[in-house]
């Protein structure tokens, strides 16, 4: 963070890079700073250093991978967009499927990429986000045409006998997001009513939401989900 008054020159775009492997986050600083017009300000290795951060920085852009310690990066980008900070959120994440993308894209990202993508396509798409587009699968659009991809995609995913299109594939709240990590560590409901001291009953509510949400049927399909996708890690231990 040397130079701060830098980033704040006309036409630079300011960077802050998230993701806990230490090779890829210093390759991806070292690729960026070769570029004239992107000045990294920050790195984080998890969650909410990395929610601390943006918030204080304020950067153009966030390079948020998705599997993080703590909390994941579809949480962060929720919490970016419900706190209204104006970075634009590149989503990179090692697991593609075509509900991720709109999970990501309905959290609040502005782009959706696998982390193979290469440099110089990454500093392509900062540049692009930096100033207001949104690129998913290589296809750039504005706002008007995400919500219509996004809905499109809804209706694709779902079949024709899906009710509440809505209600499916959108952000799970903080409680279910842990409610979630609990589920997949195996925890049944009445543990985990125990662990966060609230009934089974709310557990069991919250788990119809985390289903309807996730799109499936059942909570194993929900862990799986999340594990492949790098929403929670098994060794994650929420002891509060």
């Amino acid at each position: 963070m040397n130079d701060r008054d830098d980033y704040r020159k006309p036409g630079t775009i300011s960077v802050v890079v998230v993701d806990d492997h230490p090779m890829f986050r210093d390759g991806l600083v070292q690729a960026l700073s070769l570029e004239d017009d992107i000045k990294v300000i920050g790195q984080s290795d998890n969650g909410e250093d990395a929610l601390r951060e943006v918030r204080r920085l304020q950067p153009d852009v966030v390079v948020l991978d998705i599997n993080l310690p703590l909390i994941n990066g579809l949480q962060v980008a929720r919490h970016l967009k419900a706190d209204r900070v104006n970075s634009a959120v590149i989503m990179l994440t090692a697991y593609h499927d075509a509900q991720q993308v709109v999970h990501a894209m309905r959290a609040g990202a502005a782009a959706y990429c696998n982390k193979d993508i290469t440099p110089t396509d990454l500093i392509e798409i900062i540049r692009d986000v930096a100033h207001g587009q949104y690129i998913v699968e290589g296809e750039r659009m504005d706002a008007r045409a995400l919500d219509a991809w996004i809905q499109s995609s809804i209706e694709s995913m779902g079949g024709p006998y899906l009710i509440d299109a809505e209600e499916h594939f959108i952000p799970l709240s903080p409680r279910e997001m842990e409610i979630l990590q609990f589920v997949t560590n195996g925890m049944s409901n009445k543990e985990i009513a125990a662990k966060l001291k609230i009934s089974q009953q709310t557990v069991k509510n919250h788990m119809t939401s985390i289903l309807k949400k996730l799109n499936v049927e059942d909570r194993t399909q929900a862990a799986v989900n999340a594990l492949r996708r790098g929403w929670v890690r098994l060794q994650d231990k929420h002891n509060s």
